[in-house]
């Protein structure tokens, strides 16, 4: 069991990169969350802790707001962790909503998050990223340039 909860905490820019890029989005009434379970446990290795990445866009607001989320994300987190499975990676990204909620309520969602994870990757359901679809509008080969035929080309 990990000493601390930074211990606990995502902090690599490639290791978010990893949870977005094995995962699909999933919806909570004031989250967005991606999940990535971790890979097949050998039964000698030491289980690995689950971690935590949380990210707060600007468009929430100023710098001591979001700050204020991510501290109270924080704190619901450590105390839910426990419910998530070893080795598992969470990033929570929150909604508006979120600055104005009650902590209790903020906690029950975090362990309604956590337990859902749980539960998910308990019944083995499939958490890969669904496929890129092009933007609507986007022409086919918009991107890219046509090719020239020929070199030498000779203007009669």
């Amino acid at each position: 069991m990990p000493t601390s909860f930074q211990q606990t905490r995502l902090r690599k820019h490639a290791d978010y990169g990893v949870v977005y890029g094995t995962s699909r989005k999933h919806q909570s009434p004031s989250l967005s969350y991606f999940y990535r379970a971790a890979l097949m446990p050998v039964s000698d290795a030491p289980a690995t802790s689950s971690r935590i990445g949380i990210t707060v866009p600007k468009v929430l607001g100023a710098a001591p707001l979001r700050n204020r989320l991510k501290r109270r994300l924080r704190v619901a987190a450590r105390v839910a962790l426990h419910h998530l499975p070893a080795g598992t990676d969470v990033v929570l990204h929150p909604r508006p909503v979120l600055a104005t909620m009650p902590f209790t309520i903020l906690q029950q969602e975090i362990d309604s998050v956590f337990l859902a994870v749980a539960r998910r990757i308990a019944q083995g359901a499939p958490n890969t990223p669904l496929p890129r679809q092009p933007r609507k509008g986007a022409k086919a080969g918009a991107r890219s340039k046509p090719q020239p035929t020929s070199l030498n080309t000779a203007k009669p």
